[in-house]
């Protein structure tokens, strides 16, 4: 068991984390923003189960195996940057019916709680983070170090879901407002395919940690 000064330290620690501004953050505003505040909350938990994943892969030991073999990071890098540029594609092309309608579509399948899984597990920097950051608050003396590893992950994926998830919200009701009635709802969709390829860019370009 993870002792309560541990604790104390790594929960600002792992706030000042959440707050930070990164990819994930990104998405869920831009799905907010896009599809209301129900897809910023559906994509917030969709990062949260992909953080959690992530954190188990590395309790388990197979994040070493993405750190220590290029190809199986590469292969995951670039399955995420074309999911990224198929989003953006998806932002981009015409859309029969209006924004709402639309909306609601997308939800109904899920689309935004996928996507947002999907875009926190093909990031691989994310599993070599956790190597990184979470080994510091693990002691071998506390117990399982499975049980550690998801204990701080899940503290990590909660706060990153209520963060995330509240600027989404805002992001999504901010759209609404601006695009309701008016012909903002398309400069929004190309603001959203706009900001899906850039992170595929971004992900495209980076370096291994």
């Amino acid at each position: 068991m993870i002792d309560t000064l541990t604790l104390l330290t790594f929960v600002p620690a792992a706030l000042a984390l959440n707050v930070t501004p990164g990819a994930d953050m990104v998405f869920c505003i831009t799905q907010g923003a896009r599809s209301g505040p129900r897809a910023a909350v559906l994509a917030s938990a969709g990062v949260a189960l992909g953080g959690l994943i992530h954190v188990t892969l590395a309790g388990l030991g197979l994040g070493a195996l993405v750190g220590q073999a290029p190809v199986v990071f590469e292969v995951i890098r670039w399955i995420g940057v074309a999911y990224l540029l198929y989003l953006a594609w998806g932002a981009f092309r015409p859309k029969g019916g209006n924004r709402a309608e639309t909306g609601q579509r997308e939800l109904s399948k899920g689309s935004a709680f996928r996507s947002g899984l999907f875009v926190n597990l093909s990031n691989p920097k994310v599993i070599l983070f956790v190597l990184a950051f979470l080994p510091q608050f693990i002691s071998s003396e506390a117990g399982s170090i499975l049980g550690q590893f998801l204990m701080l992950g899940a503290i990590i994926s909660f706060g990153g879901f209520l963060v995330n998830g509240g600027v989404g919200v805002m992001a999504g009701r901010l759209g609404h407002a601006l695009s309701a009635g008016t012909g903002l709802s398309t400069w929004l969709e190309r603001l959203t395919g706009g900001i899906f390829a850039a992170l595929a860019v971004r992900l495209a370009v980076m370096e291994r940690i």
